[in-house]
């Protein structure tokens, strides 16, 4: 009788675990604060007030190795990681000079992010555009484009040799890449185990289609590029009516990108990638976005780090 109820309880133990759905890792919510202070302690401890478990690398350079060390262990007590370095830079400038400038300070702060413990450095591919660093051109969409990327992130990885930290590309709307197919051939064709992806699902939704079917979107990026994904940015995006398409950014909440899918892709992630949220003007407009993501995320289960 015993044998037979300890068999019956595993059995059901057993069909509970395959049924039941997976709970997923909390999420690491971040973003940019306003704290008057060049201290990392009170830095680091500002973001937990804010409840964000993750931060934007403060204020530092590559050559400070104090700085960085003690950046890297005051936001570590606090169980903060830094997300993410910001390199945005054109490396394909169409000025030879300066292209080999921006190239050269996307090398330094990858270099930083690997000296803080940063997530990931990230920057765009760039834009053969001359007005624009980040703007529309025709060749943006070219074999030669694609090839001269992966020469660029090449050489930053090379240059640095990161262990800890990845070099990542953002997704643009119209430029390579633009979207999971196109970012995981850059993968293959980089072929470092030191890049990764930065997923931003906004940058990618440059269509009706995307725009409307966005929470399939992000879940063909999460499926697509999901092993390689460290860290991600947290906006919103609204149709403007017009003669022709034209989404702007917007509080998150304000707009109609499926943060329940969103932040579902992300609990489900094999590492804790944070979420950062950008583009924002104000203290209390991030706080307007936080507390969205926050509310949806307790509506659907998600937890936080």
């Amino acid at each position: 009788m015993i044998s037979t109820r300890r068999t019956f309880l595993a059995a059901a133990a057993v069909l509970a675990a395959r049924t039941a759905p997976a709970a997923g890792r909390g999420v690491r919510l971040g973003g940019p604060i306003f704290k008057k202070s060049d201290d990392p302690r009170e830095l680091a401890r500002e973001h937990r007030r804010l409840g964000y478990s993750a931060a934007y690398c403060p204020e530092s350079k590559v050559e400070d190795a104090a700085r960085n060390r003690e950046i890297l262990q005051a936001f570590a007590a606090e169980n903060v990681v830094i997300a993410e370095v910001g390199a945005w830079k054109n490396m394909l400038d169409p000025d030879a000079d300066k292209r080999r400038e921006n190239r050269q300070y996307v090398a330094q702060r990858m270099a930083l992010a690997e000296a803080v413990g940063a997530r990931c450095c990230v920057d765009i591919a760039g834009s053969y555009n001359p007005v624009s660093w980040y703007g529309p051109h025709p060749r943006n969409l070219s074999r030669e484009f694609f090839d001269a990327t992966v020469e660029n992130c090449r050489g930053v990885i090379d240059a640095v040799k990161p262990r800890r930290s990845k070099f990542t590309i953002e997704i643009m709307g119209w430029s390579v890449p633009d979207g999971p197919e196109s970012y995981l051939k850059l993968i293959k064709a980089v072929d470092r185990p030191a890049f990764g992806v930065h997923m931003d699902v906004c940058n990618g939704i440059n269509s009706p289609t995307r725009f409307y079917q966005n929470a399939e979107f992000i879940g063909e990026c999460f499926r697509t590029l999901g092993p390689w994904i460290a860290s991600c940015h947290a906006k919103d995006l609204e149709w403007k009516v017009e003669m022709n398409v034209h989404f702007v950014e917007v509080i998150p909440g304000r707009g109609s990108v499926d943060y329940a899918a969103y932040l579902r892709e992300i609990s489900k992630l094999p590492v804790d990638a944070p979420l950062m949220l950008e583009h924002l003007k104000t203290a209390e407009e991030y706080e307007e976005g936080r507390k969205y993501i926050q509310k949806v995320a307790a509506e659907n289960g998600v937890t936080f780090a």
